[in-house]
């Protein structure tokens, strides 16, 4: 094997188009990354499973930007956290009101509509809700009052369109409407046009007032959210999570366990093979005879036994895929190494009385860096896929958000069969995308670094 200078590999890695779009895969990833790193908050990452963080999303919600490909518009979910706040005092009564607006376009009606807050008062305030309809008409939802406490109290509660109350307060003013409206839901209702059971498009005025007497009532963290049926980039899933932050946290996920593994193991293997071929004789069957031992081991039966028996930790997965990882490596650099050991200069350092630690690490190992190189990139899909994999029959971390455990959750919840193919198709193609990549690196640095395959 010749030697290459860096430079010489980096002016023909330029020239290789399969490697210059490896590259830019690769870049894209890592901005990827780096976005879902410092844009995401952490405990968006730390809360993935926890079902009491996404109550606020709606449930196997399609990607928004599919309602630009249809003709019949999809309700979109809305998270409306900015009311128009306005207090008024009159006499003894304070009141607090908090508007929403919601400009409703759509050719369906929402899944449901949800009121969040957190209040402040004593004594005991009434909450009321009501709703100004594009035609003008007002609907009064809900009225009730809040637990009674003679000190400063502080209250969360979330009111539900399918509370009995606001069907029965919808009831008792059906004579604005023209059919019946006994077997609809509130929402149906609510959004619905006076003539027929179709919805009705045009700005909605959601309306809470807080009214207490003598006594303050303040309301934070008020939150209105209407229930769509498309959400975001890439919609949700069944347990309501943003898909989204699940494909962009997966990526660092992936890049860490590709390239730690496959940097851990061409570096182990690279070190036992050199050494073995450096030694030869015993030494150098007994190091090799240890290698076919574990080259002959299965992998995947072995850390199916751990993720059962042990612990399914990625860290300990990574730890795994490391020692299963540098077999082959160790019996590719061996054989370059028993063939640079013949060489004059690494005859004349023995001569000199070099050790051999010093022969290794000067004379041998810097000629097979750019065999390194491209093993660590063709060895990066590899180690991607098996977690992924791992993941996928459910022997994965669950508390890491990677590809593979979306794909698992996919497939407990039978997204195939349902058609949910954004929970299905992303993930996939992350992975594959991710995977090319290093294969194109690989393969053109293995072009360039291996005779036989240069033209």
């Amino acid at each position: 094997m010749s030697s290459i200078s860096p430079q010489e590999i980096k002016q023909e890695f330029i020239r290789s188009k399969i490697g210059i779009a490896g590259i830019s895969i690769l870049i894209i990833l890592v901005s990827i990354s780096l976005i879902a790193i410092t844009v995401i908050p952490v405990e968006t990452f730390q809360e993935w499973n926890n079902p009491g963080n996404w109550i606020s999303y709606p449930k196997v919600a399609v990607p928004a930007w599919v309602n630009y490909f249809q003709s019949e518009k999809i309700p979109e979910h809305q998270i409306l956290d900015s009311p128009v706040i306005s207090n008024r005092v009159q006499g003894e009564i304070i009141q607090t009101s908090h508007q929403f607006g919601v400009n409703y376009q759509y050719d369906d009606f929402p899944n449901d509509f949800i009121y969040e807050f957190t209040s402040a008062y004593s004594n005991s305030p009434l909450i009321q809700m009501s709703v100004i309809r594009p035609d003008g008409i007002t609907l009064d939802l809900i009225s009730s009052s809040l637990p009674y406490s003679e000190n400063l109290a502080i209250h969360q509660e979330r009111i539900f369109s399918t509370d009995e109350m606001i069907k029965k307060n919808l009831f008792l003013q059906s004579e604005h409407y023209r059919f019946s409206i006994q077997s609809l839901s509130s929402e149906d209702i609510i959004f619905s046009q006076i003539e027929q059971n179709v919805p009705l498009k045009g700005k909605y005025v959601f309306i809470i007032n807080a009214i207490s007497i003598n006594s303050k009532i303040e309301l934070t963290e008020s939150k209105l959210i209407i229930g769509g049926k498309a959400f975001g980039v890439m919609g949700t899933d069944e347990l309501r999570r943003d898909l989204a932050i699940g494909l962009l946290w997966g990526t660092p996920l992936a890049l860490f366990i590709g390239l730690v593994v496959a940097i851990a193991s061409v570096i182990m293997g690279l070190l036992y093979g050199v050494y073995a071929g450096f030694k030869g004789k015993k030494t150098d069957e007994a190091m090799m005879r240890f290698n076919d031992v574990i080259y002959a081991l299965p992998a995947l039966p072995f850390l199916i036994i751990l993720s059962v028996t042990i612990s399914n930790s990625i860290f300990l997965m990574v730890g795994f895929l490391m020692i299963f990882g540098w077999v082959g490596i160790a019996k590719v650099s061996r054989s370059m190494s028993l063939q640079i050991k013949t060489r004059g200069y690494v005859d004349a350092a023995n001569m000199m009385g070099q050790k051999n630690s010093k022969i290794i690490l000067k004379h041998i190992l810097p000629q097979l860096l750019p065999y390194a190189f491209a093993s660590i990139a063709i060895s990066v899909p590899a180690a991607i896929t098996t977690e992924a994999g791992l993941s996928f029959l459910g022997l994965g971390d669950p508390s890491f958000p990677t590809w593979g455990q979306i794909l698992h959750d996919a497939n407990t919840f039978g997204a195939a069969a349902r058609g949910l193919w954004w929970w299905i198709m992303p993930p996939g193609v992350m992975i594959a995308i991710t995977g090319l990549a290093f294969v194109f690196i690989g393969n053109a640095l293995d072009a360039i670094v291996n005779p036989k395959l240069k033209r």
